[in-house]
């Protein structure tokens, strides 16, 4: 016999602080409930389930600095860009909330930088070059 997997739908509820996180051209919602356990839910997937190991770290790392990783759940919605792009949207829009929930956390969070939005995004291509800025190699004859 097949085991069918059921995949439960994990749904947080209570009073919540709503962010927003962008970087690059990928934008994250995050929703910070507090008195969690500790639950990351991206794009109603585990966040262990959606990105890779190495990549978790960068949504958990203002979580982890503030040291409120058992103490809230957070429910993430994420669209645009890449996977390191979405994270760092997500560890934006983490750093803002933290700060929304607790003022005082404002200077830790701030000082590596995690609340500013980093707005780089890959120049476009213009006509008559080979990519952004890369002219065609020039001939003397």
């Amino acid at each position: 016999m097949e085991e069918k997997k059921i995949k439960e739908k994990i749904v947080l509820k209570g009073k919540y602080v709503s962010t927003v996180g962008k970087r690059k051209t990928s934008t994250a919602r995050i929703r910070l409930y507090k008195n969690g356990k500790g639950i990351i839910i991206v794009n109603n997937k585990k966040v262990n389930e959606y990105f890779a190991n190495n990549i978790t770290n960068i949504v958990r790392q203002p979580i982890k600095l503030t040291g409120h990783l058992r103490d809230m759940d957070f429910s993430i919605s994420v669209r645009g860009g890449g996977k390191i792009g979405q994270a760092e949207a997500i560890r934006n829009g983490i750093s803002k909330g933290l700060i929304k929930f607790d003022e005082e956390l404002k200077l830790l969070i701030k000082a590596k930088g995690w609340t500013t939005r980093d707005a780089r995004k890959k120049e476009r291509k213009k006509p008559g070059l080979k990519k952004a800025r890369r002219a065609p190699q020039w001939s003397k004859r």
